[in-house]
């Protein structure tokens, strides 16, 4: 894929995401790996729905700002995804409003944020982590996220949105729209004896596709 495919699919798909909702306004930000090791990333202040592939902000290999307009304040997100998992191809954060919910039930598993009601999310994500409130920009979040070793794709910042990293910015994008239907099933069950998978049936899916899971 060339950069200005890379550009164009990144806009593409962001106005996807807010068109239906799952992040709105200014909120959420997005970022992929360009070809020479480089970053393209979505402007501060910027809406989803309306990303310009001409302006992305564009870094180089060493982390420098060479192109476009300023970058999100949630670069240490972003930052800390891409050196702690060598795979990572494309960071996506947003403010979805189920798994925001979801994040503020007091009994929800820290460890393991989602429960298992469907294989998929279980595929996608592997174990999601709930880490705990920080002022928004706080540099603190990439620490907590690089303070995780590379073991988790995909966290859940308290009242604030989920963040995933993928291996394109396709997988990243499917990843996180996955976590979110899975809050939503999540909040549509509560207070029902709904059936969840069992551990021995989560752990089949672990096993035949081959997912991080510890």
């Amino acid at each position: 894929m060339t950069e200005t495919q890379l550009r164009e699919q990144i806009c593409l798909l962001a106005k996807s995401m807010f068109d239906r909702g799952l992040t709105g306004g200014s909120t959420g930000n997005i970022s992929a790996r360009t070809d020479d090791g480089g970053l393209l990333v979505s402007p501060t202040g910027t809406s989803f729905g309306r990303l310009d592939p001409a302006r992305l902000s564009r870094f180089d290999a060493g982390g420098q700002l060479i192109d476009g307009d300023q970058p999100t304040k949630e670069m240490p997100l972003h930052s800390a995804f891409y050196d702690t998992r060598s795979n990572a191809g494309a960071v996506v954060h947003l403010h979805s409003c189920h798994s925001v919910a979801w994040s503020l039930m007091p009994d929800v598993d820290e460890d393991n944020f989602l429960p298992p009601l469907t294989p998929y999310a279980i595929m996608k994500l592997g174990r999601v982590k709930l880490l705990p409130f920080f002022l928004p920009g706080d540099p603190a979040m990439g620490d907590a996220v690089r303070g995780l070793a590379g073991k988790r794709s995909a966290v859940m910042l308290a009242n604030h949105g989920p963040v995933v990293a993928g291996k394109d910015i396709e997988a990243a994008c499917n990843a996180i729209e996955e976590l979110e239907d899975t809050a939503r099933l999540a909040i549509l069950m509560r207070g029902y004896d709904a059936k969840a998978l069992t551990p021995e049936q989560v752990q089949n899916v672990v096993t035949k596709f081959n997912v991080e899971w510890d």
